[in-house]
């Protein structure tokens, strides 16, 4: 009995909570509707709320403005909107420093993440497995002996919180899976274990 009863849950538990989380997001995206003038409204035109046509107003719109920022005029109005924001004292703080943030992590060019790392984490003789994310500031680094990298450190299973870390390279191990492996070791709890591309680069040089 509890055999198959921890088989449905396996089969169950994802499932529910992806609908719950698509639910979420579908849901949120929606609330865009209530921009719109109320002769506009789904009820109105069609007689009848349609879930998910204010997401693909939010994707319009999102597309809309980077094809506008795109162009000359676009990167001119932008520039002024940001100017702007900059004139306004706690605008000007809240804004700049999401938008650094956003810049990081969301840039094609980016490299929020440059590697996966294992460090000693919240003690010694403690392994987790954490993000190197660049290094530390100039006068962190003149205060501080020996190289240092800045890692993010994230939680489980919600990897979008976590802690910022400055540690010795020297005490940090390189990890051969990739930034998205082990985002999803960690998510999984370690569960979803990354394959070990150490041990497959040794069996196929021995094939050799």
């Amino acid at each position: 009995m509890r055999k198959y009863l921890v088989t449905g849950l396996l089969i169950w538990v994802p499932l529910v909570i992806t609908l719950w989380v698509l639910n979420l997001i579908v849901s949120t995206m929606d609330q865009s509707l209530q921009l719109l003038p109320a002769s506009w409204q789904p009820h109105v035109v069609f007689g009848r709320d349609i879930p998910g046509l204010g997401m693909l107003l939010t994707i319009l719109v999102v597309v809309g403005t980077g094809l506008l920022a795109r162009n000359f005029v676009g990167e001119r109005l932008l520039e002024f909107w940001e100017g702007l924001l900059g004139r306004i004292p706690i605008v000007r703080t809240i804004y700049s420093s999401v938008k650094q943030v956003s810049d990081t992590i969301l840039s094609p060019n980016g490299q929020a993440f440059r590697r996966a790392l294992l460090v000693q984490y919240p003690r010694a003789g403690v392994w987790t497995v954490a993000f190197q994310t660049g290094t530390p500031a100039d006068e962190v680094r003149r205060k501080v002996a020996g190289e240092m990298v800045s890692v993010y450190v994230p939680t489980t299973p919600n990897p979008t919180s976590g802690f910022f870390l400055m540690v010795p390279l020297e005490e940090t191990v390189e990890l051969r899976m990739s930034v998205d492996e082990a985002l999803k070791y960690v998510v999984s709890m370690g569960v979803v274990a990354p394959v070990d591309r150490g041990a497959v680069a040794i069996a196929t040089a021995n094939k050799a």
